[in-house]
């Protein structure tokens, strides 16, 4: 049977637990399109590591397979991955993976439970990101202990603690982009081997029989080790790799400063941009727990490459190419990017503060911070909100979240359009996501989500999309 719902004696429907997914469901061009999606992201990925290291695209074909030394100049060229730098970097990713499981584990940390699953259980959710991300730049920052020759027996002695050399993450930046890759793949195979254990409730999307579409798409909602407790998608999603993507970006500043002898403006930018971004992502981590990413989702191959190794490759690649291609931006440009930036995440924020606030509140009519919102009741005994940010456009925050995206890419300049892939790249992601709740919404909710889009008709842009 693959109908998703089943009708008691009251007419309410009641989901049915792992119904199988039918092909009207599928995502991303169906088996096929999630096949060569997962074959061709990694090697776009290491790509444009590539290009942001040299500061422009290259596309130039090859036919050098027929000439031995030409072919090892090409792929000296194009991906430059030294053997040697990807073992290394392969040992690094691991064992910062564990060091972050392991604060997870020893921090003192909010615990909450999530929203209701299918079962109508509530999981609950260790929550000290944002201690992990603050011990986490202190280590890097004064934990590295520095030893001094006292003699010439060679004896030594510590004398003090000292920073790590991180700006070998700008000099392993492909490297760690194929390392990262490699440990994404192993992590949605394992993954997908133990979503077949029994007991495990599975993803609405993700169970339609098809390997190569449930490992992309991920079949098991909310995968849990350590007795339950470890909850590995929303660990994955605000912890390896936002973190990660930060450390890039002040590894770049850093390798910057021992080129030039100072910090340019767009490098101090585009740190504080998106060291804020990731900041206040995990300063809010109790957020995530609302999103569509953690509720609905399973973990696999998109979320769990997404989360480890896209994020802090390719969100990165404008300080990878500031490194060495800073445009020079006037005062005044600078002035105009960063109020562009605040504005966007000023949308951003509030939008998703309300909404979060709004369902996390058991009665908001009452709620002296929520009682001024209007809602639109639905069949399912839930509510739309029709006021507020939720009033102008349905997907407002998408728009705050895009400019943010933008302003990172204009710092930059408008030399070369490989610091720009994130922005066009991003539109295409939110777009996407837009039509696909769209869609899941449509079924969720049935007539009643063609009334709130009556009331609510614009998706991005009051008033003009």
């Amino acid at each position: 049977n693959n109908t998703t719902h089943q009708m008691t004696a009251t007419s309410k429907p009641v989901p049915i637990l792992n119904a199988k997914t039918p092909a009207s469901d599928y995502e991303f061009g169906g088996p096929i399109g999630a096949f060569l999606t997962s074959l061709i992201l990694p090697v776009v990925t290491i790509w444009l590591a590539h290009c942001a290291s040299i500061g422009e695209v290259y596309l130039t074909p090859t036919l050098s397979f027929l000439d031995d030394e030409a072919q090892q100049d090409y792929n000296e060229k194009l991906l430059n991955v030294s053997p040697m730098k990807l073992k290394q970097s392969v040992g690094a990713c691991i064992a910062w993976f564990v060091f972050l499981v392991v604060l997870e584990r020893v921090l003192p940390g909010e615990v909450v439970e999530g929203a209701p699953l299918v079962t109508g259980q509530r999981l609950k959710y260790r929550l000290n990101g944002h201690l992990s991300f603050w011990i986490t730049l202190a280590l890097l920052a004064f934990g590295k202990p520095s030893v001094t020759l006292i003699d010439d027996q060679g004896g030594t002695q510590m004398s003090g603690f000292v920073r790590y050399p991180i700006e070998l993450l700008c000099d392993y930046f492909v490297e760690m982009a194929a390392a990262l890759i490699l440990l994404s793949t192993a992590l949605s195979v394992w993954l997908y081997l133990r979503s077949f254990c029994d007991g495990v409730i599975l993803a609405k999307g993700g169970n339609s029989g098809n390997v190569a579409y449930d490992f992309f798409i991920g079949r098991e909602l909310n995968p849990r080790s350590l007795n339950g407790t470890f909850d590995w998608k929303e660990f994955c999603e605000l912890r390896p790799g936002l973190i990660l993507w930060f450390l890039f970006d002040i590894s770049m500043a850093i390798k910057q400063y021992q080129n030039l002898g100072y910090i340019t403006g767009s490098m101090v930018l585009i740190n504080i941009f998106q060291g804020f971004y990731v900041w206040d992502a995990v300063f809010n981590e109790k957020a995530i727990l609302t999103t569509f990413d953690i509720t609905t989702d399973g973990f696999g191959m998109m979320l769990a490459f997404g989360d480890l190794a896209w994020v802090p490759i390719t969100y990165s690649l404008q300080a990878r190419y500031l490194v060495n291609h800073d445009p020079h931006l006037s005062v005044w440009q600078l002035g105009f990017i960063l109020a562009l930036n605040s504005f966007g995440y000023y949308i951003f924020r509030s939008a998703n503060s309300e909404k979060d606030a709004f369902r996390s509140s058991t009665n908001p009519e009452k709620d002296v911070n929520l009682r001024h919102l209007k809602f639109m009741p639905t069949k399912r005994g839930t509510k739309l909100l029709t006021s507020g940010w939720w009033g102008t456009a349905r997907k407002i925050n998408y728009t705050g979240d895009w400019l943010m995206g933008l302003s990172w890419c204009m710092v930059c300049g408008f030399q070369s359009i490989v610091p720009y892939f994130y922005a066009i790249y991003f539109c295409i992601l939110l777009v996407h996501r837009a039509m696909r709740d769209d869609h899941m919404c449509h079924q969720k909710y049935g007539d009643d989500w063609g009334e709130y889009k009556k009331r609510v008709p614009y998706m991005f842009i009051p008033g003009i999309i």
